[in-house]
C-alpha cells in the first residue's frame, strides 16, 4: 500500500489548490482516506474523510464550505479541493488510508500515511 500526496505550492490569499492522492497497491473502494495537515509547530489535524467506496465525506470545521475531497476510482485518486486560502491554511498536508470496507472512519491512528505536501498560503 503506497499513497503519495502532491500538489502544493505558494498561493495567495483566497486562491485555490487542488491536491491529489495516488493511491498504489489497493483500491479505493474499501477505504476510507483521510486528508490532514501540519503547520509548523502545531499538531496534526484532520482536514477531511472521504470514503472511496461512495464519496461521502466530512470535513473540520475551519475548512467546512472551503475544501472539498473527491475520488476518481478509475485513477485510484483522491482529491481535495481547496478554495478561499487563509494564511492559516499554510501546512504540510498529508493523505492517509484505512480498511475500512468503505465505512467513512479517519482518525489518527490510519495505518498508510503517504509523504506530505507543502501547502504555503502567503501574499
Amino acid at each position: 500500500v503506497q499513497l503519495q500526496a502532491f500538489g502544493g505550492g505558494l498561493v495567495q490569499p483566497g486562491g485555490s489548490l487542488r491536491l491529489s492522492c495516488a493511491a498504489s497497491g489497493f483500491t479505493l473502494d474499501d477505504y476510507a482516506i483521510g486528508w490532514f495537515r501540519q503547520a509548523p509547530g502545531k499538531e496534526r489535524e484532520r482536514v477531511s474523510c472521504i470514503s472511496g467506496r461512495d464519496g461521502t465525506s466530512y470535513y473540520a470545521d475551519s475548512v467546512k464550505g472551503r475544501f472539498t475531497a473527491s475520488r476518481d476510482n478509475a485513477k485510484n485518486t483522491v482529491y481535495l479541493q481547496m478554495n478561499g486560502l487563509k494564511p492559516d491554511d499554510t501546512a504540510v498536508y498529508y493523505c492517509a488510508a484505512r480498511n475500512t470496507l468503505g465505512i467513512l472512519l479517519c482518525d489518527y491512528g490510519m495505518p498508510y500515511w503517504g509523504e506530505g505536501t507543502l501547502v504555503t498560503v502567503s501574499s
